[in-house]
Order: structure tokens, then C-alpha cells, then sequence
């Protein structure tokens, strides 16, 4: 056992090996280094925090000065040194190799001297401190070595020192592993090379602790009293900082980080006699369940600290998943190792027993490096037959109960120097009896050996429970929005189901959310871009619809605050092939631009008989423009007007919506534009006036032709009368002769013939022109016309 003056010892000279971090504490000798390290990490910390530096005031502005401490005569360097490089310390006077035994003392002494004074200029910074809270914005511009706790390359620090620590508590039951059996010598004995390698694994990792106690000296709070609205003010006081540390954590991280594993590893390699492989076994069995505790009291904190300020840990639900997997397999792993130095402490008390029993038998025969005591000759002669015959596993004669350790013993690990296969067996002994909560170990009545079973059985359960727990939230939210839908889908088809709608219907909605789930994956755009401040929305909806709303004709000629003002403004809109978006007679409550897909517009002119008109609108059209000329209407009312067409979607159709609000004030922008070109684009682009200008130029064409038709009829029949004339003039001249005989009667009929011809065809013409039912022309009312320049008269 540790007599009491050892184990001062070894807390003295933690506490000092702490103070430099340990870094070469395998490979250099304690004593003889002890005055540079604590120099130089004083000298480091006063570099660090700029302890180093008084600020002065002279003439008005503000000096800075560095104080040089007076060193001691044995430190300074000589004026005529040569051959020597200029450095910060001079390693002429320090104990040298030749001189360790006569100046090994007086060196030590001078070095904890040295480390007192720095601590105390140190402490002397922190109180001259300003004491004053700023924003987290004035932080930035701060002329002062302070860390906002929100910054990110602090929070980039927090999750690598959350690494660290994880891996630092992985690292710790790797000592378990280094008590081992030699069967060929019957002893117990240490891995000397896994001790080497675990040791040195253990003092890199322990740095990032330093770091960490480092930055917290320097890292702002946020002031209590001014948590009651927004991020609240930081305190930036290094006196404060530190004494709120120094009262909350800095105990937890002090004890976290002292080398005790360390030392205790490097005392047995420093001496390697027999009798300290037990001492060492329980002291490492202690000090690794003494650190667990604040290592975990400091990462629990850490880790809310961490989601507090970052929100969550990992960003991908995969991640966080393997995360919580990965502190399981951890959970394993601490289990495995204790099963592990659980069966070596269960095979050598059954050794020891046995050699009490033999009675030639010293208890300090069993550990290695014992071969020089007195009686190990005689003890060597009779060990194999002592101890096989009471601590064999194969022997059923063995009156030793190993209970569940003996799988351990059997299999041969607790003799085996192959490392990976020691490590992967025990992992895959505690993941098993983990996640079974120890429902196939059997015990035996060792009372520690039950308790060990009961906190597997816990464990196991606690970690089902909350690690497990954990890691099905993160994978189930990969698939919420999945869920969600199929949740929709079957209350939908239970709805129809029971409200009887008939299959053409069921159809359509089925369509219209399959068409949605592809197009949005069930996330809720709108609500999602409606709930970030006015700018961010802004420039996401400029992002979004810009180039978009370019590509419609009556938006291109626009400039760029007009064009985000209307992306501000635009819905997405989906509609499912064969839906009817406006009924003709309905009223307007939306204008619609074309993005994607094909859409038929038709309209009878409010069902008059002999009236149809059919057009297509694509990508760049748009429809519902009822509504603008509404909305430019200075004299409208509150009634929306009425849908002119009866438009229906071809195919699938993406669109963007201008509601009826929306378009006044897209309206009221029209009027300030007091350009020409936007009102002909409308004119142009508008299926009303296409249709309008339609019918306005079949009528103007049908006018035409009418007079055309009756020029040419004028004509004809002029011809005609002319001929008649011509004809009637010959006949007159041959009749000379009977008209002398019959008189003047006949010239008298022949031009009241004339006169009634001429009469019957003006009075067919007229006729033909009054009757309503010969060319059928149709008269199309024209559109309203749009008031751009309505804000000017009211100007």
C-alpha cells in the first residue's frame, strides 16, 4: 500500500507539475527542469493576457510601457558572453546534468519564486481592469484582448475542446488496461508500452483544458441585469471575468486537468518494483473514477452552453445522430475497460488467495520483478500446481467463483498483450450487455461484482432512454416531412371517402398534392420567408422572383426598385392540369403571371349567341387584367371586377399571384412611371384587348368589303343603265318614222320605264342595307381604358 509520506509526495508535486502542463513529464526528470518550466509558463501567461504592460499618460496620450522584474544574479546574462544568442532567459546558473544533486534545490526554490511573482502581477492586471459593459457590437471594436462568448471562431474553440474532452474520458480507461498477466512467469505485471503511449496521449489532450482555462480568463459574460430585453450588455472587466470564473468553474477545471495519472504511471516506470504494481493498479482504479466526475460536471455545461449559444450541436440531422451513437459506443468502451481491471482484480484475488492457502507462498511473489526476495526459488517449484489447481477456469475442481468475469479469464485477455484484440472484445462486452440492460450476466455473490451488474443494468437503461432517445429524434426528423404528407394523404382519402365526392374529383386532388409535395417537398415557403426581418425578405424574394418577373413582358422595362417592390409583393401559386383558375362573370381577386406551363383563355362576351374567342397563354403572359384597370380606376369601388374569359390550365402551370391589394399599390407605381411603352405592353399583352382589337379590325375589314361590294354594284348597275340608254337611244332613231305616225305617246312611256328601274334598285339597296340579318356582323364592346395618368390629375 502508499505509505502516507509517498502519497504527500505525489500531491506535492502534482500540484507543481501542474503549473507547467507536464508536457515532457516522461521524458525529463521532475526536479532538475522544475525553475525553466515554471519560468517559462509565467513568462507565457504574461504574454498571453499582457500582464506584462503598465499604460501611461503623458502629454495626453496614452504610453505603453513594459516592466522588466529584476531577475536574480544566477538568471541574468553576462555583458561579455559571446558566442551565445540573445533570449529572454539565460540558461547559465540553471542545474545542469553535472550539477543536479548540488544545485537541484536552490534552482527549485528560485523557479516557484518566480512563479509566485508572476501570478501575483498577473492577479495585479486583472484588478486594474476598467469596469464597464458594452454591446456585442462595440466588443468588436474594442481595443481590449476580450472573446465575445457568441463569436465564432470562440464557438469553433468550444466545439474542438468538446472533442477534446470527449476523446479525453475515451482516453482514460486505456489505463485500466495496463495491468496485465504473464502465465509464463505467474505475475502480474504493467504494459509498459501501452503505459508510455497512453500517458503521452493523456498530457496532449490535457492541453486543450489548459487552452480552455486560458480563454475563460478572457472570454466576456453577459451581465444578469441586462438580460431583460435583446442579447443584453457584456461584461469585459477582466477582474470580474475572473472572479466569476475563479467562483464557478475553475475548481471543476483545475481538478479535471491535474497530471495524477500521470505521475502515478511515471513513479511505477521510474522505480519498476514488484510491490508498486498493486499500489499502482488501485491508485489508477482511484484517480480515473476521482477525475470522472469533474470531467463530466464540466462537459454537461459546456455542451448547453454550446446548444445556448450555436442553437444546436450539429447542423445535419446524420451528425447529431452519430453523436449520440458515438457517445453509446463510448459508454461501451468505459464499461468494457471495467469489466477488464474488474476480472484482473477478481484473478488476483483468487492468486492470493491461493497462496495464503499454500503456505509457502509471500503475497509479493504474484507481482513481476520480485525474482530477487528470499524463498522465490522454492516459490517458482511449486507456483503452477498452486495456482492452476485453484484458479484454473478449465479445472472444474476450482473452488474460486469468477461469475461474470470468467469470460474474461477463459478467453485470455487478462495474459494478453495484443492490444486491439483486448480493446475490441471488451467494447463488444459492454455494447452487449448494454443494450441487453444485463440480462444474460451471472453473478456470483462477490457484493462488488452485483453492484457492478446493477449499475450495467442502469447504464444500460439510462442510455436507452437518452442517448438512444436522442438519436431516433434526429433520424425521424429526416423523415418528418415524409410522415406529414402521408398523414395529409390518408386523412384526405378518408375525407373523400366519407363525403362521397366521385372518382374524376379524387383524382384532381390527388394530382393537386402529389404536383405540390414535388414542387415544395412539403415545406411551407410562405410562412417560412414571412417570419425573417423585412430586409432578409426582401433580398430572398429579389433572389426568388427577380429574374422570374423579368422575363414578363409588362415588368421588363421596369427599373430595379419598382421590379423588388412587386417580388415583395408576388405569390407562388400551383395549379394541377384541367383546373379552371376564373370562371367568365366571376369576380378578380388576383392577377396571374405565367412562369411555367400552358393555359387556354376563353370568352363568349357574356354568352351572346354566335360569340367565341379562344386563346393560349404560355410563359410571359399573364391573365386577370380586369383587375389593374380596376385598380387604376381613381373612381372604382370596393367591388372587384368581374372575369371577362374563362381561363383553364393545359398543363401544369407555376405562376405568380398579385392579390387585389397588392395591385393597388403595384398600380399606384404604374402612375409614376409616365411612360407610353408600359401602356402599350398592357394593350398588347391583355387577351382583352387582343380580343377587342380583334373584332375591331374584322368589323373595320367587313366595312370594307361592304363598300367595295356596293361600289362594284353602283358600278354594274351605271353600266348597265348606260347600256339600256344606248340600246333605247337606237331604237329611237329607227322608230322616227312610226313615231311621226303614232305621235308623241311613245316617247312618254319609254322614260317613265327608265325612271321606275332606277327606283326599284335604289329601293333594293336601301333594303339590303337596313336588313339586320344579312352579314351578321358582331359588335364587341371596347375595353376601359387604363388611367395612368390618374395621379397626376389628382396632383
Amino acid at each position: 500500500m502508499i505509505t502516507e509520506s509517498r502519497r504527500s509526495n505525489l500531491i506535492s508535486r502534482s500540484l507543481f507539475i501542474y503549473l507547467y502542463i507536464c508536457h515532457f513529464v516522461i521524458y525529463l526528470k521532475l526536479a532538475q527542469n522544475s525553475a525553466i518550466q515554471i519560468c517559462y509558463l509565467c513568462t507565457l501567461i504574461q504574454t498571453m493576457f499582457d500582464c506584462g504592460y503598465k499604460s501611461q499618460y503623458i502629454g495626453g496620450q496614452k504610453e505603453k510601457f513594459v516592466r522588466l522584474d529584476e531577475l536574480d544574479s544566477t538568471l541574468s546574462m553576462p555583458s561579455n558572453t559571446v558566442g551565445m544568442k540573445r533570449s529572454k532567459y539565460n540558461l547559465e546558473g540553471l542545474t545542469l546534468p553535472g550539477r543536479a544533486k548540488k544545485n537541484a534545490s536552490k534552482s527549485f526554490k528560485h523557479g516557484v519564486k518566480m512563479g509566485s511573482d508572476g501570478l501575483r502581477t498577473f492577479g495585479r492586471s486583472l484588478r486594474f481592469g476598467v469596469s464597464r459593459a458594452v454591446f456585442h457590437e462595440d466588443l468588436k471594436v474594442s481595443e481590449k484582448k476580450i472573446f465575445d462568448p457568441q463569436d465564432k471562431c470562440l464557438l469553433l474553440w468550444i466545439r474542438l475542446f468538446v472533442i477534446s474532452c470527449i476523446l479525453s474520458v475515451s482516453l482514460d480507461p486505456l489505463f485500466f488496461y495496463l495491468p496485465i498477466f504473464n502465465h509464463a512467469s505467474y505475475c502480474l505485471g504493467m504494459d509498459t508500452k501501452l503505459a508510455v503511449t497512453t500517458t503521452t496521449l493523456r498530457t496532449i489532450l490535457d492541453a486543450f483544458y489548459v487552452i480552455r482555462i486560458a480563454l475563460q480568463f478572457r472570454t466576456a459574460y453577459i451581465a444578469p441585469s441586462s438580460r431583460v430585453f435583446g442579447r443584453g450588455e457584456l461584461v469585459i472587466d477582466p477582474a470580474k471575468i475572473a472572479r466569476r470564473y475563479l467562483r464557478r468553474y475553475f475548481i471543476v477545471d483545475l481538478l479535471s486537468v491535474l497530471p495524477l495519472p500521470q505521475i502515478v504511471v511515471w513513479e511505477f516506470l521510474q522505480k519498476s518494483k514488484g510491490s508498486e504494481v498493486l499500489a499502482t493498479k488501485q491508485a489508477l482504479l482511484r484517480i480515473v473514477l476521482f477525475q470522472y466526475i469533474p470531467r463530466f460536471a464540466r462537459f454537461v455545461p459546456l455542451n448547453a452552453e454550446l446548444k445556448k449559444t450555436a442553437g444546436v450541436f450539429a447542423e445535419s440531422a446524420l451528425v447529431g445522430a452519430a453523436y449520440y451513437l458515438l457517445w453509446y459506443m463510448l459508454s461501451s468502451h468505459i464499461a468494457g475497460a471495467f469489466w477488464y481491471l474488474f476480472a484482473v482484480e477478481r484473478n488476483d484475488t483468487c492468486w492470493r488467495r491461493a497462496c495464503k492457502y499454500s503456505g509457502k507462498c509471500d503475497i509479493n511473489y504474484l507481482y513481476c520483478g520480485n525474482k530477487h526476495m528470499g524463498g522465490y526459488s522454492e516459490w517458482q517449484k511449486i507456483r503452477e500446481s498452486v495456482l492452476v489447481r485453484r484458479c484454473s477456469i478449465v479445472d472444474d475442481s476450482s473452488a474460486f467463483n469468477y461469475g461474470i468475469y470468467t469470460q474474461a479469464v477463459a478467453s485470455g485477455i487478462v495474459a494478453s498483450r495484443a492490444f486491439y484484440s483486448k480493446f475490441c472484445y471488451c467494447l463488444w462486452w459492454g455494447l452487449q450487455n448494454l443494450s441487453t440492460l444485463g440480462q444474460g450476466l451471472q453473478t456470483s455473490t462477490y457484493p462488488g461484482e452485483i453492484l457492478f451488474s446493477i449499475f450495467i443494468a442502469i447504464s444500460g437503461l439510462l442510455l436507452f432512454a437518452l442517448l438512444i432517445g436522442n438519436m431516433q429524434t434526429y433520424l425521424q426528423s429526416l423523415t418528418v416531412r415524409v410522415e406529414e404528407m402521408r398523414i395529409k394523404r390518408r386523412d384526405s382519402e378518408q375525407w373523400m371517402h366519407h363525403r362521397l365526392l366521385p372518382q374524376d374529383l379524387r383524382e384532381r386532388v390527388r394530382r393537386y398534392d402529389q404536383y405540390k409535395w414535388l414542387e415544395t417537398r412539403g415545406v411551407d415557403e410562405e410562412s417560412l420567408v414571412q417570419n425573417l426581418p423585412k430586409d432578409l425578405r426582401r433580398d430572398i424574394k429579389r433572389h426568388l422572383c427577380l429574374n422570374l418577373v423579368r422575363r414578363v413582358p409588362l415588368f421588363a422595362n421596369m427599373d430595379e426598385r419598382l421590379l423588388d417592390a412587386i417580388c415583395e409583393r408576388l405569390k407562388p401559386s400551383l395549379y394541377t392540369e384541367s383546373t379552371y383558375i376564373v370562371r367568365e362573370g366571376d369576380p378578380v381577386d388576383e392577377m396571374l403571371f405565367i412562369i411555367r406551363g400552358r393555359l387556354e383563355s376563353v370568352t363568349t362576351d357574356g354568352g351572346r349567341s354566335g360569340f367565341f374567342n379562344r386563346g393560349i397563354l404560355k410563359e410571359g403572359d399573364f391573365c386577370g387584367e380586369e383587375l389593374l384597370t380596376w385598380a387604376l380606376d381613381p373612381k372604382a369601388g370596393s367591388n372587384l371586377p368581374t372575369s371577362t374569359r374563362t381561363v383553364k390550365a393545359l398543363t401544369e402551370v407555376e405562376a405568380f399571384a398579385l392579390e387585389a391589394e397588392e395591385t393597388k399599390f403595384v398600380a399606384s407605381q404604374f402612375r409614376r412611371l409616365h411612360s407610353r411603352q408600359v401602356q402599350h405592353t398592357f394593350r398588347f399583352y391583355s387577351q382583352q384587348w387582343r380580343t377587342w382589337a380583334a373584332c375591331f379590325i374584322q368589323a373595320a375589314w367587313r366595312r370594307y368589303a361592304k363598300r367595295k361590294s356596293a361600289e362594284r354594284r353602283r358600278q354594274e348597275e351605271e353600266a348597265e343603265e348606260e347600256e339600256e340608254e344606248e340600246e333605247a337611244y337606237y331604237n329611237e332613231g329607227n322608230d322616227d318614222a312610226r313615231a311621226l305616225v303614232s305621235g308623241s305617246g311613245g316617247s312618254s312611256r319609254l322614260g317613265a320605264t327608265i325612271l321606275a328601274s332606277r327606283f326599284a334598285a335604289n329601293a333594293l339597296r336601301g333594303h339590303r342595307l337596313r336588313n339586320p340579318s344579312r352579314g351578321n356582323q358582331v359588335k364587341l364592346q371596347k375595353p376601359p381604358e387604363p388611367d395612368f395618368t390618374g395621379c397626376d390629375a389628382e396632383n
